[in-house]
């Protein structure tokens, strides 16, 4: 076994010590409290200074969640830079069936990923094939626990959770992804989207790879749900589709979901849902300018090169990541976005905004814009006098 780096001893020495309601002296995380008095906005402290987090220098954070038209707050949004040599922890988690999953992840998970990582010794490395082992890992390890500690709940808890995390370097980024969150990257102004969504729905490579394994294990998808009940296939808990599986088509026979008849034919050879993630790496170079992880609630309701214009023009009017972070999620709010909205935003620290010339306008597509909407008046015009006559 290898020797331990100093910096992981320490945190072996202080962050494990605690159970995962502590908190610890040189954490740096932002979390949602859920049982405080349901708000439509819940905020994430933001840290917008370099020295904040010690991780990597020179890269300033800005963070926001608000509350959709959902009867509660279930997402968690963690930045942390203990336990890792120069590389910062980010994560997005967006829970369903309850917060308690999440609850559980949003200390649990990190605390794995440091002690397979070697506390950051891995990522230094920059051996993609042994992270990749390290983080598989790390994720079934902490889906286990949360498996176990929700079985000994005193209640049924069949709540579950995405995940989505970064490992921010100062030249290299690794995202470890499970769920249907999202990072998209920002070079010169032109987004580049980093994961795909773990959904049994559409004719992408994913979707397909994930409804075949899903029917490999003996389940079934009915429009784009796994059993007609749940639409993302990656995730943490969700018992019911892993330990607790015969358990839910007894169920679901009671609920007149389906018959004896039907379940009878049915036979299980693996987990429905699964936690184990795909892991990229994405090298950092100059022109990089800033990297967004978002929940689906932002994502659902605007498309990357949106999302990137949005960011570039705040960071242009006043350089405030923080701010720019805020408008952002407002912006998913005033689409109509229906679910919660989580984002984290890093400005790598490589881009000078004040200075920054204004993109050239594509004269050539907005002309091709403003004819195409002259024809469509006119023809409007021009049915209604038909109508008319």
């Amino acid at each position: 076994m290898a020797l331990l780096s100093q910096q992981l001893q320490r945190f072996l020495l202080t962050g494990l010590s605690h159970d995962s309601s502590s908190k610890s002296s040189v954490r740096t995380s932002i979390s949602i409290d859920n049982n405080k008095s349901r708000t439509l906005c819940c905020s994430a402290i933001a840290i917008d200074a370099p020295s904040s987090l010690a991780g990597v220098s020179g890269i300033r954070w800005g963070y926001k969640s608000l509350q959709g038209l959902r009867d509660e707050m279930e997402d968690d949004v963690v930045v942390r830079s203990d336990g890792l040599e120069g590389f910062t922890f980010a994560a997005v988690f967006d829970g369903h069936g309850g917060f308690s999953a999440v609850n559980f992840l949003r200390d649990e998970l990190f605390k794995e990923c440091v002690l397979s990582l070697q506390g950051g010794l891995l990522l230094s490395k920059k051996d993609i094939s042994a992270i990749r082992e390290a983080l598989r890992k790390a994720f079934v390890k902490a889906d286990s626990k949360l498996l176990t500690w929700l079985e000994a709940m005193p209640e049924e808890d069949e709540s579950g959770s995405t995940a989505t995390v970064m490992f921010l370097g100062n030249d290299s980024l690794i995202i470890s992804h499970v769920g249907d969150s999202c990072v998209v990257l920002s070079r010169s102004g032109k987004a580049e989207v980093l994961t795909d969504p773990h959904r049994p729905y559409g004719s992408n490579k994913i979707s397909l790879n994930e409804i075949r394994r899903i029917r490999e294990a003996g389940g079934w998808v009915v429009n784009g749900r796994i059993c007609g009940d749940i639409s993302v296939s990656r995730a943490f808990g969700d018992i019911r589709y892993k330990t607790k599986k015969n358990e839910m088509l007894k169920k679901g026979v009671e609920e007149g979901r389906w018959s004896e008849k039907f379940v009878s034919r049915i036979q299980f050879n693996d987990d429905l849902v699964i936690a184990s993630p795909e892991v990229y790496n994405v090298a950092l170079s100059s022109d990089t300018e800033f990297v967004v992880l978002a929940s689906d609630g932002l994502w659902d309701y605007m498309n990357s090169s949106e999302a990137i214009d949005l960011v570039r023009n705040q960071l242009r009017q006043h350089g405030d990541v923080q701010l720019a972070t805020e408008a952002l999620a407002q912006a998913a709010l005033d689409r109509r976005s229906q679910d919660n909205v989580s984002i984290v935003i890093a400005d790598l620290g490589r881009t000078d905004w004040q200075n920054l010339p204004l993109q050239k306008q594509n004269l050539f597509y907005e002309m091709f814009q403003a004819l195409a909407t002259i024809g469509i008046v006119t023809a409007g015009i021009w049915m209604s006098s038909l109508l008319a006559a």
